[in-house]
């Protein structure tokens, strides 16, 4: 049981999974301010553009009964297919994938920014050179072949 226990607090505590738990708190706050933007911002001023209509009370009723809204026939238990709670959901979606991608494609530009900023192997010295008479590779420092013996050149 110890060993157990161990070994769940080493998994709890590697930086993968606390960032992950970051990360899906954050989401998690992400989605409902995208959720009010979408339902208190941007919808009113659609419906109204549309007619005034309000997206969340857009459903059909499929009881035959006739309801006001759609919190109304709710409470009444109806069958109801919720058209504009739908749409109102693929606009979060909307927002939340363009929010991502433009998130996505400024950490590739920073990634390929920092590469470029890294010194490559071409860059650094060389740490082997060829020894002048069998082409064996040996270290730089090296002052005689290791393979045939040959004293090299400074």
């Amino acid at each position: 049981m110890k060993t157990i226990l161990k070994e769940f607090r080493e998994f709890v505590l590697r930086g993968n999974v606390i960032d992950m738990a970051v990360g899906i708190i954050v989401g998690a706050s992400f989605g409902k301010i995208v959720s009010s933007l979408v339902n208190d911002v941007l919808m009113p001023p659609l419906g109204l553009l549309l007619g005034s209509v309000d997206f969340s009370n857009i459903y059909i009723n499929l009881s035959g009964k006739s309801y006001e809204t759609l919190s109304a026939a709710k409470a009444a238990g109806a069958p109801t297919i919720n058209v504009g709670l739908f749409l109102n959901n693929i606009f979060d979606f909307t927002i939340v994938a363009f929010a991502l991608f433009f998130t996505i494609k400024q950490i590739n530009i920073l990634r390929s920014q920092k590469k470029k900023d890294e010194p490559t192997t071409a860059d650094s010295a060389p740490t082997k050179k060829q020894c002048q008479y069998c082409f064996f590779d040996i270290p730089v420092e090296a002052v005689k072949c290791g393979h045939c013996g040959s004293e090299m050149k400074i």
